[in-house]
């Protein structure tokens, strides 16, 4: 009796495939003398569950290519096909054939199946999207809690002078306790900060003067 055909009975999503794969585990990442596999057959016919079972189950590599050096992206018929290959199997929307094409290019060219080329360019422009924010947010990191930044224009007679040395020091000095971010530390923080904006002290003449923070 000969081996039943594991390409067919992944593209009818047979019952007896899946204790075929059991006893032989190998099978999940057999391919024809096409480079055909299980994978392309599943998401041909839109057998989800299949998909999951081979990639989570088997480790079957999800980009896995035929000789025409296509994914099993580039033979989904249905954008929920489409969606489960990238958004969770990591599937590569961006993966060139041998022709150069990706999935969307090469779907829109056959005309055939247009929502699927739709969601593919929706995917590839978020993502182009998500990588430049991803950019800014590096450049700028995050500011420090309760802290604002108003942003303006000044002249060059409205630029203030130094911050008092001794105060910035007493900043630092501050700051490289240990307990800096503990309750007594971020108390006498307040307390500086307060003295500051309140302009206690005094210059040489006796003035009250207000110290800058910075």
């Amino acid at each position: 009796m000969s081996n039943p055909n594991v390409f067919i009975l992944a593209s009818d999503n047979s019952p007896q495939l899946i204790p075929l794969l059991r006893s032989n585990p190998s099978l999940a990442s057999s391919q024809d003398e096409h480079g055909y596999s299980l994978l392309h057959a599943a998401a041909s016919y839109n057998h989800h569950d299949l998909l999951r079972t081979l990639i989570h189950d088997y480790h079957v590599d999800s980009n896995m290519k035929d000789e025409d050096g296509e994914s099993p992206i580039f033979v989904a018929e249905t954008v929920e096909t489409a969606r489960i290959l990238i958004e969770e199997l990591q599937g590569d929307p961006g993966q060139k054939n041998d022709e150069g094409l990706t999935a969307e290019e090469k779907i829109r060219g056959e005309g055939d199946f247009v929502a699927v080329a739709d969601y593919l360019k929706e995917v590839r422009t978020q993502g182009t999207d998500s990588h430049k924010n991803g950019e800014t947010e590096e450049r700028i990191p995050p500011l420090p809690p309760n802290v604002t930044v108003k942003m303006g224009t000044t002249t060059e007679d409205q630029v203030p002078e130094e911050a008092d040395p001794a105060f910035r020091a007493r900043i630092e000095e501050l700051a490289s306790r240990e307990d800096f971010q503990g309750e007594e530390g971020q108390k006498q923080l307040r307390e500086l900060v307060t003295e500051a904006v309140r302009g206690v002290g005094s210059d040489a003449d006796g003035r009250d003067v207000r110290r800058r923070v910075e």
